[in-house]
């Protein structure tokens, strides 16, 4: 079956076709990692994006249930070097043609994967058509032309109910922006009594939670798109101790006056080195973002820049210096990629101990007895 994918600036890749049949567009964008094509794909953060696999074998291992980052893949399109058909693998369950058939996924292979690659790194990420038509040129060119690119990644991704995963240590309220699976994991490893929410929860509805902390997870598009979420958070910031992934790393930064803009072809990967400013120890990290927060405009708010991007000196990570509270813009779960950053969830729930410890609070009977007595004089009057 062949496959095509115009580029807006006409630039054409013909080569062999893989999964679904039919017509599909988005925001051309590629991955550096070596494996994890399987959390690549089932990573919200990719919703509407035909993503571009640099590393020239995709399809060897296989397909398994246990590698999912959520229920289903939210990409546009998948680009490969060379699509192997038959894995090999023990654990591969079924293959990358099946799932990508299965949820309708246009693949492409054989094509020049580098040259791709290096537009992109020149140019920017573009707008981009997959097919498996016969359509003319020009009507391709036409149609990608009146496309345009998604706004509401998040709310397409995010849950739409709450739902918990119990546990016996500290509460945790993680908020859906297009969540991985690997900070839940991380989480409930920990021992700690998940509640996931979604992308709308106001700063009301969790506080009737009673969490501990709260946890921004990572997610697609524009940090502009969710307005609604810079104000929850904005009205909980120093209330609860808080911690943000990737988009919510850019919320965190907008919440507290900090600026945000789209990057050139952003970084997509398992092997980004990242410095921490008090260590000048350098991380190897996974990273999946087309936007960064300004580092000019950080300046004049309360926040404190504590790791940078050793490639191009982005910010990676944030600090309040008043509240608990931090964010990084890359992803400790990893999933895929190097477990380096791990640390920072047992770093987040040591905040959260020194908070309550700092603020103490009342013994439930005594705040029930004070509500009911409240509720009396209310009566009363």
């Amino acid at each position: 079956m062949q496959a095509r994918l115009l580029l807006e600036d006409g630039t054409l890749f013909t080569g062999l076709g893989f999964g679904a049949e039919g017509q599909s567009a988005g925001e051309v964008v590629f991955n550096t990692g070596i494996t994890g094509y399987q959390e690549v794909l089932s990573d919200p953060s990719y919703c509407g994006q035909i993503v571009t696999m640099t590393y020239p074998l995709i399809g060897n291992y296989g397909i398994t249930r246990d590698d999912f980052e959520a229920v289903r893949p939210y990409i546009h399109g998948f680009v490969v070097r060379r699509h192997e058909p038959v894995p090999s693998n023990w654990r591969a369950e079924y293959t990358l043609d099946r799932l990508l058939k299965e949820y309708g996924i246009i693949g492409i292979s054989d094509i020049d994967t580098r040259m791709l690659t290096r537009k992109l790194r020149h140019y920017g990420t573009m707008k981009g058509m997959l097919t498996t038509g016969n359509e003319r040129i020009e009507e391709l060119a036409e149609r990608l032309s009146l496309t345009s690119l998604m706004r509401d990644q998040v709310a397409r991704t995010s849950t739409k109910s709450i739902f918990s995963s119990p546990g016996e240590r500290e509460r945790i309220v993680l908020v859906d922006y297009g969540a991985k699976s690997g900070i839940l994991r991380e989480l409930t490893k920990r021992g700690c009594d998940v509640v996931v929410v979604p992308h709308d929860t106001t700063a009301e509805q969790i506080r009737r939670l009673n969490p501990d902390g709260i946890q921004l997870s990572n997610g697609p598009g524009d940090p502009k798109d969710v307005p609604h979420a810079v104000t929850m958070i904005q009205e909980l910031l120093g209330e609860y101790p808080i911690f943000g992934i990737c988009l919510g790393h850019q919320l965190f930064a907008l919440a507290c006056g900090a600026d945000t803009a789209k990057l050139k072809f952003g970084h997509r990967g398992g092997n980004h080195p990242v410095k921490e400013l008090a260590t000048s120890r350098c991380y190897i990290t996974s990273q999946n973002h087309g936007y960064t927060v300004l580092e000019d405009s950080v300046a004049g708010t309360k926040l404190e820049v504590t790791h940078i991007n050793n490639n191009d000196k982005t910010i990676e990570g944030l600090k309040h210096n008043e509240f608990p509270a931090f964010s990084v813009q890359y992803h400790p779960e990893a999933a895929p990629g190097p477990y380096d950053s791990s640390y920072l969830f047992d770093q987040f729930l040591e905040m959260i101990r020194a908070h309550k410890r700092n603020n103490p609070q009342k013994p439930r009977q005594a705040q029930l007895a004070a509500s009911l007595r409240g509720e009396l004089q209310y009566a009363q009057k």
